[in-house]
């Protein structure tokens, strides 16, 4: 999946407008993902056994904020002959434009739907897994227990559901250090301190991450019998859920 450099940031600008997944961020985001998310690759390759694991025949997998589509590229390689189907769902015709393109160069026998909607209007049904990479932060934080209860809903029993997501951590030490560290992982990777600076500014009003333990209390609330971190590098954690 090619992507041009990032250099979104990298010219001063007066007024920085909220972060959005426009066309121009579509046309880098391989290249931002790579360089501002540490173990992105490692969680995009791990989706694939989980679904070897959990997906059923005939079942329907959800990639919800599916991007160019890593995370369904990812399953579907390991779900061939399952009669399985994919529906993945953004609310940005560009990134969904890349995506087909991307889903167009490879062959495989697994339905992929792509869906230009807002996730919190999707119904969900027959579902036997279901992916939340780096999406519900971007929600405001009062839809979210209502999607996670809507998807719940239309899990299979045994259903798993994977959420992926920067952290915020309650005690400011650890704040500090996780933040530091992202950061310096963001300079080792080529962003100066201008480009971080204004990104970081362009996602605040946007992106509101919450503590491991409100996740935890959400999905155990809602209804799911199982719940662990499975992987977490600096800030950024994902986690399963088990209906």
């Amino acid at each position: 999946m090619h992507s041009s450099q990032d250099t979104i940031y990298a010219q001063a600008t007066d007024v920085i407008a909220d972060f959005a997944f426009d066309s121009r961020v579509a046309g880098v985001f391989n290249d931002m993902i790579r360089r501002s998310v540490p173990g992105y690759s490692q969680i995009i390759n791990t989706l694939a056994d989980f679904a070897d694991r959990f997906v059923t025949p005939n079942s329907q997998v959800y990639d919800l904020g599916c991007s160019l589509g890593s995370a369904t590229l990812s399953v579907r390689r390991k779900i061939e002959g399952r009669q399985a189907k994919i529906i993945a769902v953004d609310n940005s015709q560009s990134m969904l434009d890349r995506c087909q393109e991307n889903l167009n160069a490879y062959r495989s026998d697994i339905e992929v739907e792509l869906l230009c909607a807002d996730i919190r209007h999707v119904n969900f049904s027959d579902a036997s897994m279901v992916i939340l990479n780096f999406t519900l932060q971007f929600l405001p934080p009062e839809d979210r227990d209502a999607l996670i209860a809507s998807i719940y809903q239309g899990m299979q029993p045994g259903a798993i559901l994977v959420i992926s997501e920067k952290l915020r951590f309650e005690d400011e030490v650890t704040q500090q250090l996780l933040d530091e560290l992202h950061l310096d992982f963001k300079r080792a990777n080529g962003y100066s301190e201008l480009e971080i600076s204004q990104k970081r500014s362009a996602l605040e009003n946007v992106m509101k991450p919450d503590t491991i333990e409100t996740h935890k209390q959400r999905l155990l609330t809602t209804g799911f019998s199982h719940f662990s971190p499975w992987f977490q590098c600096f800030n950024f954690t994902s986690m399963v859920a088990i209906k």
